[in-house]
């Protein structure tokens, strides 16, 4: 259940969004600022608290145009946070989405919002939160990936490989594969511990699941089950040291 707290300097829509948010059955509570001075007061409010408290705020929905501050310059400043909520932008342009996604948007919804639409951002951001907030026995051992809509949760030692797709990561496993909205770099940093070693601007893989390195003509490969994966001539040498180190180990 979303805790959540809408921005919008046009109070019709601010009250349609809220009308929305309100009827959807996984929105707890939803409130509404006019402006992002209002909208940070109350995200410092929330933040102060934690988690469990009672201000606490788990997604922000904003406008990118608003007077004075804009949604874009209240996401910049959430992101100096070590725990900030999760955010999706609600906005009537749509040339703001790069910037948005780059801000680590869960959504970007445009204007007229619809019903179904925002029920899927409403998706989005909780599957965010759960991963966010979940117990550690969950968010280190497994990650949450959608299927046919419907959450489940990957174990991470099933994951071979992961490959960059854009602002998604697509993980391999000997199953198949699962899209997720993390980008590689965000991945790489979080399973370093794990054995996850950067082989290319595009693959992450488990370093205990290459089987075989091969040189060939000055060009590096590694075969990770039955998939080939070039390895950048940057990471290289630190990927044949760190092999050298595990078969040791």
């Amino acid at each position: 259940m979303l805790r959540v707290l809408a921005v919008d300097d046009e109070e019709p829509a601010l009250g349609e969004l809220l009308y929305l948010l309100r009827s959807d059955p996984r929105v707890r509570s939803a409130e509404g600022a006019t402006d992002a001075t209002e909208a940070l007061r109350r995200i410092g409010r929330a933040l102060d608290a934690g988690p469990d408290g009672d201000d606490a705020i788990d997604v922000v929905f904003l406008d990118i145009h608003m007077a004075g501050l804009t949604g874009l310059d209240v996401a910049k400043l959430l992101a100096g946070f070590a725990r900030p909520p999760a955010i999706v932008f609600v906005t009537a342009h749509e040339g703001f989405a790069v910037q948005a996604f780059d801000l680590k948007a869960v959504d970007y919804v445009l204007k007229p919002v619809r019903r179904e639409r925002l029920a899927e951002a409403v998706r989005r951001a909780g599957d965010q939160v759960l991963a966010a907030h979940a117990p550690p026995s969950t968010t280190a051992d497994q990650i949450p990936v959608e299927l046919g809509g419907v959450t489940r949760f990957v174990p991470i030692g099933d994951i071979a490989y992961v490959e960059a797709q854009g602002d998604y990561a697509r993980l391999h496993t000997d199953e198949g594969s699962h899209l997720v909205r993390i980008p590689l770099s965000t991945l790489e940093e979080r399973w370093a511990a794990r054995g996850f070693v950067r082989i290319h601007r595009s693959h992450l893989v488990a370093l205990g699941r290459i089987d075989e390195l091969r040189l060939d003509g000055g060009a590096t490969t590694v075969r990770v089950g039955r998939a080939e994966l070039a390895v950048s001539r940057r990471h290289a040498r630190q990927l044949r040291e760190l092999l050298m180190r595990h078969a040791r180990g």
